[in-house]
């Protein structure tokens, strides 16, 4: 079976500990090499990872003919740029959200597809592989639940280490660019279209410049979906999808465990029998199945799954969204 050749842009914990160990689960993926800024750090996590071909540069992976796309976990202020340079290699990119720090940046990536048309360019937006997800929506599109209404997520972690690239506001760290993109790419997925306006709140870390609480709403013609993200309150996720005639709730809707099952709650007044059910999915890892429906698109010729467009119509929500709390006021999209 041809399988797509991986080498990792990069030594982050996400890539070590997530992806690398998914991407060796995966079917049609193969983890060929790793790159670091000095060879000794690549030595040292290729030896404890069993990835046969480490760098010392991220140029000389790019510059490897044996390798097809690349994996990039660097921080965010830096994934255009080496997404571009992964292209004019003529390698496949998947990429870790957010893809940029604005929309500008993701202009640069899009534009730089028009002049590489054969290679394939994704954000990776794990969740939204994961089967939970996919029948979430299911039953929103169905009408399972009525009419959908609003749309509520919360997602929050404690970090307060300066050195940490999430606090650090020059390379896109804070709450909102960490994990409350998820809160927006969910409301939108769910929703099926783009907010008309939205209104933000933001508490900035006096140290960091970074906001460590972001809260949200946002308008689709009526309907809502509200958020709040976090960098120091204790770890909390959870989403609640609420129609007219019943409701859905993902316990671990971003962080899926990729060892153990997972649930969603799906309630239904008019059913009798059961109003209240369980849903079970098995044991599967999120980031295998993004792998591979990104290698298939690769291996197919196919579209990948998460299009730019939808990064940039992220990103746009994003930038809407803070702009929104630095005047106080609902801003139209």
């Amino acid at each position: 079976m041809k399988k797509v050749r991986f080498g990792v842009l990069g030594t982050a914990r996400i890539g070590r500990e997530k992806v690398i160990p998914a991407l060796r689960k995966s079917r049609y993926c193969e983890i060929a090499a790793i790159a670091s800024r000095s060879m000794e750090r690549a030595e040292a996590v290729g030896e404890a990872l069993d990835i046969p071909r480490r760098f010392g540069s991220y140029e000389a992976l790019l510059a490897a003919s044996d390798i097809d796309a690349v994996y990039i976990p660097l921080p965010n202020h830096l994934h255009v740029d080496w997404a571009i340079q992964a292209m004019r290699a003529g390698k496949h990119v998947l990429c870790e959200k957010p893809l940029g720090l604005d929309t500008e940046d993701i202009n640069r990536l899009i534009d730089a597809t028009s002049r590489y048309p054969d290679i394939k360019v994704m954000e990776a937006l794990m969740y939204r592989h994961h089967p939970q997800w996919q029948d979430a929506k299911r039953r929103v599109d169905s009408g399972e639940i009525g009419q959908l209404v609003t749309v509520q997520s919360f997602f929050s972690y404690f970090n307060d280490d300066p050195a940490n690239i999430r606090n650090q506001a020059a390379a896109g760290g804070g709450g909102l660019m960490d994990i409350g993109c998820y809160c927006v790419s969910l409301s939108r997925f769910l929703f099926g279209t783009e907010p008309t306006r939205v209104c933000g709140f933001m508490n900035r870390d006096p140290r960091f410049g970074i906001d460590r609480l972001f809260s949200g709403m946002l308008d689709f013609a009526g309907v809502l979906a509200t958020f709040t993200c976090a960098t120091q309150l204790a770890p909390h996720q959870r989403v609640n999808i609420l129609g007219t005639a019943g409701r859905i709730e993902l316990l671990m809707p971003f962080n899926a465990p990729p060892s153990v099952p997972s649930q969603i709650i799906v309630q239904r007044e008019d059913d009798q029998d059961m109003p209240v059910r369980t849903i079970t999915f098995g044991v599967c890892d999120q980031y295998a199945i993004q792998a591979d429906q990104f290698a298939r698109a690769v291996l197919d010729g196919a579209p990948v799954p998460i299009p730019l467009t939808d990064a940039w119509a992220n990103m746009h929500t994003m930038e809407v969204l803070l702009e929104s709390a630095r005047l106080g006021s609902w801003v139209v999209c």
